[in-house]
């Protein structure tokens, strides 16, 4: 009888001191979803059991990893064992991470998602979803982040942090010094990249 591997959670800290990234030693969704508000983590009963603590602040579920991040007043140091227990326990007894979603706009948003390449999209916009997931994604993802295509117009490209992206100090420095610069150096099209 083959028995699964034993999960193991490892934790790293992200450029944004209030996230956290816990790696699952295993994949654990197929999508990425993030919330900040209990009430609408139904989805996700893990989020839900997270957004439970006062602490906690926003939840965002990435394919083999979970970023937490939480307020100001209490340290990761009191925070990052117990999480990793209950993250830990919520795989093991094979509850849902991700429920699938249940409205028309859910479902809509999880077959096109704004990262994927469409055929309606221009040959610019093409070009920028393709280099947002082969050059820049795996980069940010390793900090626990995620960047979501917002949208482009007139040399302007827009874009979405999450995870531990949003909120970071150091995020404008990687928008405008990594990001803009990557594409401004690849697209000759893309004047500024901004976020939303």
């Amino acid at each position: 009888m083959n028995q699964e591997p034993q999960i193991t959670i490892s934790v790293e800290p992200t450029p944004n001191p209030q996230s956290m990234k816990f790696t699952i030693s295993r994949n654990i969704t197929e999508e990425t979803w993030e919330t900040e508000d209990i009430t609408k983590a139904g989805r996700s009963p893990l989020a839900q059991k997270i957004l439970g603590f006062p602490w906690a602040s926003k939840v965002f579920i990435g394919s083999n990893f979970i970023t937490i991040s939480k307020e100001n007043w209490v340290e990761w140091e009191v925070l990052v064992d117990p999480l990793s227990q209950m993250i830990k326990e919520h795989i093991e007894s094979e509850q849902a991470i991700l429920h699938p979603p249940v409205s028309e706009e859910e479902q809509n948003n999880k077959m096109e998602s704004p990262n994927n390449i469409s055929s309606t999209d221009s040959q610019t916009v093409q070009k920028i979803k393709q280099i947002l997931k082969t050059d820049i994604q795996p980069a940010v993802s390793m900090d626990g982040g995620f960047i979501t295509f917002a949208g482009y117009e007139k040399g302007t490209v827009f874009l979405k942090m999450q995870g531990a992206c949003s909120g970071c100090p150091s995020s404008s420095i990687t928008l405008k010094q990594g990001i803009e610069t990557h594409l401004k150096n690849q697209i000759p099209e893309v004047q500024q990249v901004v976020a939303l």
